[in-house]
């Protein structure tokens, strides 16, 4: 049995119109003589109906003090709307669909409500129902604990749901549907000449994700590499073949080279909007610095981008997080400056990091244009720049330029 998983998002099935091109595709590859598994997102975004956003703020805006158990069990419904009512269209086109929720379907979490995580999956009912010749919808981003209740696994969650589905039924591949033909350069939106990368590798796509990219959550990119599961990235509304996630081989001399030219390493760039900029000034070493960051850590503050000194300790956390990390800071009686309003933009490559020429010719881009650079950061695969957020679109495209990425080949 050949099995393929398609995932759609909530754009995907918003509309009459998109339902439609939905149900064509699903009908396509079920006459081709696959087996397929369908998961879906809620419909539309926030503001609309049945958005998971939406559904959230129903509860929100009318009580508070509510668990993260019961938000759960309404964020979702979404996803059982959205996966009844695709049923149903392709129901009239004659296809015998089952429509399972996370539960039924087998996918075991912990008990994080909100953000839960998959523990295991049971795939004998999915294997059972595509045997009988069905065409099997699973609500995306959600699951259950050992005890029945209804977990939500956190932002990307369809894409995670799908993701493990595939890996657990041993599946061709993982198809995931978006309004773009592909990973691209950069957002397009923001670079109109960026360009479709016809492939990636996990590790590339992980650092996109992470970085700012929206095309696929992250958490899916580690499944899908500890499974070895192939992941195309799809449009909706077109053929296009759009990008395949995977293991990449090398061949010919570059499987033996070693060296790398700074003009041609680049994979693509992303980016992150609304993040605050911590500096904690510091004469010597501080006592209470453990303690100060074991708080930060509590309360669940995540930072990133971290460059410690003798004299200052600088890191980044979201701009929603600035006003809790100030709390903590004054709580510590200690010296900083918090810049709010800047942005992340991240050059991603296949082994970049210490590569002479990289860091000049992002440094002689920006200063061409007068762009101050904040701080930086660099890791295996990536180079990081934090600027002020009126500064994020000039750097993408001035970066995308010096790299050649619009000419970039697929």
């Amino acid at each position: 049995m050949k099995i393929i998983v398609q995932k759609f998002g909530g754009t995907s099935v918003s509309t009459r119109d998109r339902r439609k091109m939905v149900i064509n595709k699903i009908v396509e590859c079920k006459r081709s003589g696959k087996s397929v598994v369908v998961v879906l997102s809620a419909m539309g975004r926030k503001g609309e109906p049945y958005a998971t956003d939406t559904l959230k703020d129903l509860i929100s805006t009318s009580y508070s003090g509510h668990s993260l158990k019961t938000m759960d069990l309404m964020m979702s419904c979404g996803e059982i709307i959205s996966s009844a009512l695709l049923g149903a269209g392709l129901e009239s086109m004659g296809e015998k669909v089952v429509i399972l929720t996370g539960s039924q379907a087998g996918i075991l979490t912990d008990s994080v409500f909100g953000d839960a995580d998959i523990l295991a999956i049971e795939e004998e009912r999915i294997l059972s129902h595509l045997k009988a010749g069905a065409i099997v919808i699973v609500t995306g981003f959600q699951g259950a604990t050992e005890y029945g209740e209804i977990t939500t696994l956190g932002r990307g969650g369809s894409d995670t749901t799908a993701v493990a589905l595939g890996v657990a039924l041993c599946a061709e591949s993982v198809e995931i549907y978006t309004d773009v033909d592909g990973i691209m350069t950069a957002d397009p939106t923001i670079v109109s000449n960026a360009k479709i990368i016809d492939e990636l590798s996990y590790d590339e796509v992980f650092q996109m994700a992470e970085k700012g990219a929206k095309v696929i959550h992250p958490r899916a990119v580690e499944i899908a590499k500890k499974g070895s599961l192939l992941i195309k990235i799809k449009n909706t509304m077109s053929s296009h073949p759009g990008t395949r996630i995977h293991h990449c081989k090398y061949t010919g001399k570059d499987l033996y080279s070693t060296r790398h030219d700074a003009n041609n390493l680049l994979t693509a760039i992303t980016s992150k909007s609304r993040i605050s900029q911590v500096c904690i000034l510091t004469e010597e070493y501080l006592e209470s610095e453990n303690a100060l960051f074991t708080a930060l850590a509590e309360a669940g503050i995540s930072i990133d981008m971290i460059n410690f000194f003798i004299n200052q300790k600088v890191f980044t956390v979201d701009d929603d997080k600035s006003d809790l990390v100030e709390e903590i800071l004054q709580s510590f009686q200690v010296q900083y400056t918090l810049t709010r309003a800047c942005s992340k933009v991240t050059a991603v490559g296949n082994r970049i990091a210490g590569i002479p020429g990289v860091m000049a010719t992002i440094v002689t881009a920006l200063s061409k244009e007068k762009i101050p650079i904040l701080q930086s950061s660099d890791s295996h695969s990536t180079i990081s720049l934090l600027v002020n957020s009126c500064d994020e679109t000039s750097t993408l495209k001035l970066l995308h330029q010096a790299f050649s990425l619009d000419k970039k080949n697929p």
